[in-house]
Order: structure tokens, then sequence, then C-alpha cells
């Protein structure tokens, strides 16, 4: 893996991003199988998506060089009942031009401190496409744990794609119950 440029700069998405990440993940949804979406939203959505994170207060982080966004990364619930409350999923995208140099080690690195810093436990990463060996591998590099592979319960580009699932706690873990705890 190369190094990252010392030019890069990681930081909080802002509005002025969702055009780029607009288009970084239309790439990705229209010719790979990582978003198992086969139509690629457009700016309203990803602009929907981005505000509903910021309301709930989750990290969505953005890497640039000299002005070019070549990833980003989010974190979000992992399912809506109050029982997943202090588990996220995490979500990295990298332009596939950036891919290989570190990018995705960068965002998720911050992603998982982010995440650990507002509490949160547990972080699950739902990886599309067993193939996708860069994505699993940053994973297990990163500390998580292969829990699962959900077979062929997806169907994109004229082939079943499996769910791959990792895990990585974080902060305590388990270890200790949440700092507050509904009753």
């Amino acid at each position: 893996m190369n190094t990252i440029p010392d030019t890069t700069l990681l930081r909080p998405a802002t509005e002025a991003d969702l055009p780029a990440i607009t288009a970084l993940y239309g790439h990705h949804v229209r010719q790979g199988c990582a978003s198992f979406e086969t139509t690629a939203p457009d700016l309203a959505e990803m602009r929907r998506r981005f505000e509903a994170l910021r309301a709930l207060n989750m990290p969505y982080l953005v890497a640039e060089q000299h002005g070019a966004v070549l990833g980003y990364a989010y974190a979000g619930p992992y399912r809506p009942r109050a029982a997943y409350r202090d588990t996220v999923e995490n979500s990295v995208y990298v332009r596939a031009d950036a891919a290989g140099r570190g990018i995705g080690r960068l965002l998720l690195g911050a992603l998982v401190e982010a995440c650990a810093a507002r509490g949160a436990r547990q972080m699950i990463a739902v990886v599309g496409d067993s193939d996708n060996l860069a994505s699993i591998r940053l994973h297990e590099a990163m500390g998580f744990t292969l829990v699962g592979t959900l077979r062929s319960v997806g169907r994109k580009h004229g082939r079943w794609l499996d769910s791959v699932l990792l895990q990585r706690a974080l902060g305590k873990g388990d270890a200790t119950p949440p700092d507050s705890e509904p009753a």
C-alpha cells in the first residue's frame, strides 16, 4: 500500500461536498457490488441521507487532496430499535483512482475513533459481495472480526451476491453497561 500524501486532509463532510460524494457513490452503485443499490441516488436523496445522519449527530467524514474529495465515510444506526442504540454501522467509499493509497484506512480509523468518542460500543460492517476483498481486508486490518456471511442475499450485475458481516468493539465494548441505559 502506498503512503497517504501529506496533502490529504481528513475533515467533517459539509453540504458543499455532496456533489462529489454523490458522484463517487454513484460510480460504486453503477460499476460495483459494494452497494446493493441498483440505481444511483441523486443529489437530493444524498442530501436527505446526509441531513438525517447529521440530525443524529453521527460522524460523516471526507478525505480530500487539493480540494478534491477522494473518499468519504460515515456511521449510522445499525438498526432502528432501541436495544441497538449502542451499535453503529459504517460505510466507507473511496474514489476508484485513489484506491490502494490508504485513504480507506485513514477514513475508517477516524470513524472508529469518532464513534467511540460519542459512546458507541460496537461497530458493524456489512460488506457487499464476498469478492470485495479490499473492503474485507481493510476492516480486518482495523480490528474487525468476521462474524458471518449471508449467502446469495442480493442480485446485481447478473450474479448473486453475499453480504459479509464484520464486527468491532468500540471503547469498553460489552465489558460494562453504557453510561445511560433506559429501563
